[in-house]
This record gives structure tokens, sequence and C-alpha cells, in this order.
């Protein structure tokens, strides 16, 4: 833990969907989710006004269906729009400091010392507000959340404490003030299992957690884990930011707390470890040859069983398949403790592919984006994987007369488009034959953004 509150942590505010309202001017109030659309997909992000419905992350998309009104847009995910966005924001963080932590594709630890920036409280509020407003202004409007303190836990924390846009400075020495009212669950490991073991023990805050001595929690939850927790609950916490690192495989496992033995349940929980991963591979610009689960049972005891493909791939679909085979082979009658999906055997290359099932998509609601594609690499590619006469909703599209759209819904035979952009008013609606030449798929539209650098 540093002496001054020098680390700043930036997260993009529920950005799949606030990258589609930028793009899609229809969208811009209403609610938004963005996941798998059909049969077995699930939630990857949702927007704040879907979310006044109860819809979230992870949340099967089925179950956001019921919860959200007639006229909530269904949409498949746009990761080159998302890559996009990312680089900007993290070209903006590189002129701040050299030291800049890129760990997901829309969220970043900066250190501010590195940068030579006043470190005093008024400061780094500067910078901090500073690094808000540049980064709505760069991106057309998509808003970041901002925490900063004297460790990677206190800025990551006070980044999520005022979304959506907010800023939280815990100065040197307001550390426990800040952690010590919140929910155990606000700590990095504790989930389900950890937060209802500590429920029984009468543990609810962060705080309560503080006043537990060691040896208990090592009891509790093994050396590891224990020790982890009575220092994080103690604001103790000197990791560094690290600007480069080689990353050699990409995972992402939940731990529930009640062991699971249903397949179909472990299947949907399948679905949505394979949706981080792929968009942390995208994030990163990787994809990988071989898919890993991890399987801990009701008795500690862990297995691991993986496949590796010839070529290699960053699609949360075909993720999810390979680690549904392997999960076919496991006997899961005594019960799952937590389950695990990973990859590794990483390359450069990322095959730009759209997420989503396969099934034709119902017209998403209350629609919306943008201007014409460029002809690039990223367009041929886009073009030679798109199935002719197949649409998925939220789709970039370029109309020989109407110029450039997005899909609207699709079905029998048909699909419709919505011709607007980030630039322009919400746009007409029209349908077409599915597999009408005059209609192609295009690159993410262009958006209007001052100049990148901070002011």
């Amino acid at each position: 833990m540093r002496q001054e509150a020098s680390l700043a942590h930036v997260d993009l505010d529920a950005m799949f969907a606030a990258v589609e309202q930028r793009d899609k001017p229809s969208l811009r109030g209403k609610p938004v989710i963005v996941g798998g659309v059909a049969g077995r997909g699930v939630v990857a992000t949702a927007s704040y006004e879907a979310r006044r419905f109860g819809a979230r992350s992870a949340m099967p998309t089925s179950e956001a269906r019921r919860r959200c009104p007639s006229g909530t847009a269904f949409l498949t995910p746009r990761f080159a729009a998302y890559r996009k966005t990312s680089e900007v924001v993290m070209a903006l963080l590189h002129e701040l400091s050299p030291l800049v932590e890129q760990v997901s594709i829309d969220e970043a630890y900066i250190d501010l010392a590195a940068g030579g920036h006043d470190l005093s409280p008024a400061g780094v509020t500067a910078v901090a507000e500073q690094i808000r407003a540049s980064i709505a202004a760069a991106t057309g409007g998509v808003t970041a959340s901002v925490g900063v303190g004297t460790s990677k836990l206190v800025a990551k924390i006070g980044s999520d404490l005022h979304k959506p846009d907010g800023l939280t400075i815990a100065a040197a020495g307001d550390e426990q003030a800040l952690l010590q009212p919140l929910p155990v669950t606000r700590l990095p490991g504790v989930g389900p299992a950890t937060a209802e073991r500590l429920r029984r023990a009468g543990i609810h805050t962060i705080g309560a957690l503080a006043q537990v001595e060691l040896p208990p929690l090592i009891d509790w939850f093994g050396q590891a884990h224990g020790a982890g927790l009575y220092r994080l609950a103690r604001a103790d916490d000197d990791r560094p930011v690290v600007s480069e690192r080689e990353a050699k495989s990409v995972s992402a496992e939940e731990t529930f707390a009640v062991d699971l033995t249903d397949r179909a349940r472990l299947g949907t929980e399948i679905d949505v470890l394979a949706t981080k991963v792929g968009g942390r591979l995208r994030a990163g610009g990787l994809s990988a040859r071989t898919v890993t689960i991890k399987i801990r049972h009701h008795d500690f005891t862990t297995i691991t069983r993986s496949t590796t493909r010839p070529q290699p791939t960053d699609q949360p679909r075909l993720i999810a398949q390979l680690a549904r085979r392997l999960l076919a082979e496991v006997d899961t009658s005594a019960g799952i403790r937590l389950l695990g999906v990973g990859t590794s055997g990483l390359e450069t290359f990322v095959q730009d592919d759209l997420f989503g099932d396969t099934e034709p998509d119902q017209p998403s609601g209350q629609p919306a984006p943008g201007p014409a594609p460029s002809t690039t690499d990223q367009s041929a590619v886009v073009r030679e994987h798109h199935v002719p006469g197949s649409w998925r909703a939220g789709q970039d599209v370029q109309h020989d007369r109407y110029g450039p759209g997005w899909v609207w819904g699709s079905g029998r035979g048909l699909v419709t488009v919505r011709f607007e952009g980030p630039t322009t008013a919400p746009g007409p609606i029209r349908t077409f034959d599915a597999a009408d030449a005059a209609l192609l798929p295009a690159d993410p539209p262009e958006w209007v953004s001052s100049a990148l650098s901070p002011t």
C-alpha cells in the first residue's frame, strides 16, 4: 500500500451496451441487452436502463426477456466495435502514464506517480476528472467510472461505488473508512460460497471481516485463500501496476454456493464462462488452440480435462461447445463445487466472427446504428464468414441504395434494417428479403470525437 493515492482504476460503464447506444441513436435511453439472443444465450452486458428491471450480466437471456419490457433491444455482440473503442481509451491512458495495466477490454489500472502527476488530493481529483471527460469526448459519449487510492484494491472498489460516470478518491488513511461499511462480496475472491461461509459466522461487512484473526480464516478457507482475505480486509495490497505481460492462458471460473449436479444448469454455467473467456481473448487480440475445463468436487478433489484444435479460435460459442463435450465425460452426480473454463496455446491471430446462436433473430425491439463501412481487410473477413441470408440482431450492414444501418431483426426469410448511425438522428426501418444481394455485412461505424489527447 502506497503513502499517497496514486493508483487509478478506470472502468467503462456497461461498455458493450454503451457502444451499442452510441452507434444506434434510437436505442439511447432504452433498455439494451447484449449477448446470445437465442436458445441458451446469456447476457454479456445489460444497459443501466435494463438493469432497473433486474437484468444483469451472466443471466440467461430468456430470463432477461421475461424481466424486461416490450421494446427492449436484444443484440448480438460486435466485438470489433468494442475493441476499437477500447483501443482509443487505452491510448488516452498511455498518454497520462507509462505504466498502464489493461486487465480487460473495458478496464485498466494507471500508475499516476509514474506519470509525474500532482499527487495531492486536489491533484489526483483533477487528473481523474480529466480522464473521465477525455474518454467521453474521444469515444463519442461512452462514460467511465474512476477510483483512485493507495492500492489496486481500493482503486478497483472505488471505481465501482458510484457508477455510472462516477468518481471516488480515497486518500491515504481513508482506506478503512471506505471499505468497512461495504459487503464482503466487494472483495476479490469472495464468491457465493465464501460469502455464505462468512454469513454463517455472522460476518457480512468488510469491517466485520477485518476483526477476524488469521487462524479462523485459514481454518475455514485454507492457507492461501484465508491469508488473502485477512490481508484484503485490512486494505493490505501492494500489487504493482504491470504494463506489459505475456499471457500464457485466459480463463474464468465460478464457485457455487450449493454443489451442482444438474447438467443443464452446468451447461448454462459453461456458456457464461465461455462468454467471459472469449471476451478476454478478443480484448487481448488473442485466440487459443486448447480449451480446458476445471472441476472441483464437493470433497475438494480437482480434475481438469483438455482438448486441442488444429486452428485457434476466440469464439465464445465454439469454446462453450468444446467445454460442454469435455464436461460430458465427467461424472457430476456427486456434485460440483467449482467450474472453470480456460484456454491456452495462445496466438495473436483473431478470427473476427460475430457472436451468437445461429437461430434467426426476432426483431430486437427499440432499434439503431451507423455510417458507411470502409473497405478494409476486416471488411473482407466479415463478408467471407457471413452466410448469405443469415443475419444477427445488431449486426452492421450496408445497403446499396439506403446506405449504412444495422439489423433490427430477422426470420422467415426476411431481414429488417434500421438505417442510422452515431452521427445521425434515429433513422427509418426497411424490410428486405434475407438473401437480397444489395445488403451486405459492414464494418462498425465511425463516430465523431474530439482530439484524442487529454487537455
